[in-house]
């Protein structure tokens, strides 16, 4: 499930990041399994909700320029009664799971 891989890659780039051992923006991509282009839309995005990532040329390696936390969260559970009534107006698809995310819940 898409959602699963991107909260894994998101706390992979969190652990590389607070290590400062990325390495080039290529070696980074390849380490996270996406294209330079997706890696500077995550790293926009993460700079947008308040991270602050800068790129060392001498050392060759991105990192937080001051400290900085990430908490992702995912839980799952069956759906109680009342929760399936209200999400699918009882329809029966609804009772397999409900799914709440947090996809970057991002604490400073």
């Amino acid at each position: 499930m898409k959602v699963f891989e991107y909260l894994d890659r998101i706390s992979r780039m969190h652990r590389m990041l607070t290590r400062q051992h990325t390495g080039t923006p290529s070696e980074f991509a390849s380490h996270l399994g996406v294209s330079r282009t997706t890696l500077y839309e995550m790293i926009d995005e993460l700079k947008s909700r308040g991270a602050p990532i800068s790129y060392s040329k001498s050392s060759c390696t991105f990192f937080y320029t001051e400290p900085f936390e990430i908490n992702v969260s995912c839980s799952l559970r069956p759906l109680n009664h009342y929760e399936e009534t209200q999400m699918t107006g009882g329809n029966f698809f609804g009772r397999v799971l409900f799914f709440r995310t947090a996809l970057a819940e991002i604490s400073i």
